[in-house]
């Protein structure tokens, strides 16, 4: 079972979409998992032919479980397990899954004793789920009270003229049939990804460790669910792809995550977060991180406010961008840089 978030603790087993003998390549959807955010499908990480399903449907499993064996791990020396015959009999009759279980005899080996003591642990229990507005609505306690228990946020905040983008987006949309004009928050989502690229403390996870920089850009949209609740499933390597190519896939995630249905790899792999409530009226934002990332870029509304140009006081379309970021990994000073190349970026969208 992956770890969906940084609080999951946990998920249900809904649905297997592969079975004994199906061969999976990386990326393949192999099953259907429910967690706190909704359904997600669990993509595999491995190639190779399916040996064994461990777990049934309608099962709740921790995080870290193992859910299925694929042929060849077992003789993986990282993965290998000696099990006693004895034991593996035992384990047979009692529904146990021997890998499972910490061995205690000579080179760690699964022995008889070890698979009964496994036999008198309590099950992780199938208790009732609760109603999926309630469950999420304590995901996100548990994550953003962590976030603010755990991170030393900064905020800063900038006005820019947004009247470039507005043309560039006026003249780019007039050419082009409706299902393949762009919305403004594909800008944010390109000008935000190049910008954390080029900049380091902004891209990555906080750990054990310290600062810990993504390869990556994968950034996290965030998503208001209806009825209530919040995701922020990833667009991935949004840096290096066409503005055309971010505004299809941000459809096609809106779409799933407001049907309930998003794919693991996009659950947990942002490594970055914008948030927009430019639509909802708010002129600024003040985000909180997502534990463990360490930054979150807002984007308000599009508001027209006098503006000096060329020497002139004019009415222009401004908007406010703001980050929250994390002290440890970076200052002040680096997130002024970061949040003017932002900038720099939607003045210049054509170049996105």
């Amino acid at each position: 079972m992956p770890s969906l978030g940084a609080d999951m603790e946990g998920g249900t087993l809904v649905e297997w979409r592969v079975r004994p003998g199906s061969r999976v390549r990386r990326g393949d959807v192999v099953a259907l998992v429910e967690t706190e955010k909704g359904i997600i499908d669990i993509e595999s990480f491995d190639e190779g032919v399916v040996e064994r399903l461990i777990v049934e449907p309608g099962t709740r499993v921790p995080v870290g479980a193992a859910l299925a064996l694929l042929e060849g791990e077992a003789a993986q020396p990282e993965h290998a397990r000696r099990v006693s015959p004895a034991a593996r009999a035992k384990a047979a009759a009692l529904g146990i899954d021997p890998a499972s279980v910490e061995g205690s005899g000579p080179q760690g080996a699964v022995t008889l004793e070890d698979i009964e003591r496994a036999a008198t642990r309590a099950p992780v229990p199938r208790t009732a789920a609760p109603p999926a507005r309630d469950a999420m609505r304590r995901a996100i306690a548990a994550s953003m009270s962590r976030s603010k228990r755990e991170i030393p946020h900064y905020y800063l905040q900038l006005a820019m003229d947004f009247g470039p983008a507005t043309g560039w987006l006026e003249r780019y949309n007039r050419a082009r049939p409706v299902p393949e004009r762009l919305l403004a928050p594909v800008l944010f989502i390109k000008a935000a990804a190049r910008a954390a690229a080029t900049g380091e403390g902004f891209n990555g996870y906080f750990g054990a460790n310290g600062f810990e920089p993504a390869k990556s850009v994968h950034v996290g949209v965030a998503v208001a669910l209806r009825g209530g609740g919040l995701v922020a499933p990833a667009i991935l390597d949004a840096d290096r792809k066409p503005l055309a190519t971010i505004m299809r896939e941000l459809q096609e995630l809106v779409g799933r995550v407001r049907s309930g249905h998003m794919r693991s790899s996009e659950v947990a792999s942002a490594t970055l977060t914008v948030t927009s409530l430019g639509d909802e009226g708010a002129d600024i934002l003040y985000p909180v991180i997502h534990p463990p990332q360490v930054a979150i870029v807002g984007f308000g509304s599009v508001l027209t406010r006098p503006w000096v140009v060329a020497g002139r006081i004019e009415p222009q379309p401004v908007i406010n961008l703001s980050l929250a970021a994390d002290h440890r990994a970076s200052d002040g000073r680096r997130g002024a840089q970061f949040l003017t190349r932002i900038r720099d970026a939607l003045s210049r969208p054509e170049q996105l």
